[in-house]
């Protein structure tokens, strides 16, 4: 049997969040969970920390360790998303503060040291959120990049262009200048783009499969969802709202139920209009190398199917 992956998840958490961050509760047999890194994003950073301290409590795992990482974007004001997550990121459920610390240790310093402590090559960094962490880390102690094993990302959007603005995904479009220097970096890329998340609706008979499981954090989880697909089912239209963050531990636990090419993706930094676009060339026509692998397509319904079933587990 092989050993479980080591993980580090970084995010904002948001309701889709805290699905992906339970999902990988949920796994231990395929993930390892070195710890929870977390950036200024949905809310701000004081939120992002109290919501993954709330996760791990709800799902009784506060043996891991949380660290919070930087306030605002590399060379940018921060943007959140209250108007989608709710005033404290994680609206919809009513559950106490948490009572367990958060690590003194700066994520950026955690995530360095960490790489360089591990053998090479082990570690997979799963972000969730604006890549302000990591561009950090990068631009400081580029001697990690050659060691990490890849980073599996929610981020971007080509066929479905963007949900913030009519060019630009929100996690990029927070920092286009972090998310610049992670595609520049030579690290392994995979990308859970809008295109794939807006595959996964969170419909009624879906969300009511989560709901029969019975247990608190199935209960919790099933409030959360129906707070958050309320805004995109006014934007869309849509019997539920996309399910973005999980994607990323769903392609470690099982990689076969996505699809995708690989392709070069620049960063858009310099036009206001188009600031965070990620421009993939998807059809190979600019000559530039490949730096990613942009996911395409999704078996929605195993992908439910996982979620609901690794959930019974909490």
């Amino acid at each position: 049997m092989t050993s479980p992956r080591k993980i580090i998840i970084d995010t904002d958490p948001g309701q889709d969040d805290a699905a992906a961050i339970m999902l990988a509760f949920a796994s231990p047999g395929e993930l390892e969970i070195l710890g929870i890194t977390v950036v200024a994003g949905n809310v701000p950073l004081r939120l992002t920390s109290r919501n993954a301290r709330v996760v791990c409590e709800l799902c009784g795992r506060t043996d891991v360790k949380v660290y919070e990482g930087v306030d605002r974007p590399m060379r940018r004001d921060l943007v959140t998303a209250e108007h989608v997550h709710g005033k404290t990121g994680l609206d919809g459920a009513e559950l106490p503060e948490p009572t367990m610390a958060v690590q003194s240790e700066h994520a950026v310093d955690f995530i360095i040291e960490t790489l360089r402590k591990e053998p090479a090559g082990t570690v997979t960094l799963c972000t969730l959120g604006p890549l302000s962490n990591i561009g950090n880390v990068l631009e400081r102690a580029p001697d990690v990049a050659p060691r990490i094993r890849e980073i599996v990302m929610m981020g971007g959007g080509y066929f479905e262009g963007g949900n913030i603005t009519p060019a630009a995904e929100f996690n990029i479009y927070v920092d286009p200048h972090a998310a610049e220097i992670v595609f520049r970096s030579g690290v392994p890329l995979v990308v859970m783009p809008l295109d794939v998340t807006h595959q996964l609706m969170t419909t009624k008979a879906r969300v009511s499969r989560i709901a029969a499981i019975g247990t608190r954090p199935a209960k919790v989880m099933v409030e959360w969802l129906e707070f958050f697909e309320r805004f995109d089912e006014e934007k869309y239209g849509s019997d539920g709202g996309p399910l973005h963050d999980p994607t990323v531990i769903a392609y470690l636990l099982e990689p076969e139920l996505f699809s995708g090419r690989d392709c070069n993706v620049e960063i858009e930094t310099a036009s206001e209009l188009t600031m965070g676009m990620t421009v993939v060339d998807w059809w190979r026509v600019s000559g530039r190398p490949a730096n990613a692998r942009v996911m395409r397509n999704v078996d929605s319904d195993g992908f439910f199917a996982l979620l609901t079933d690794r959930f019974s587990r909490i």
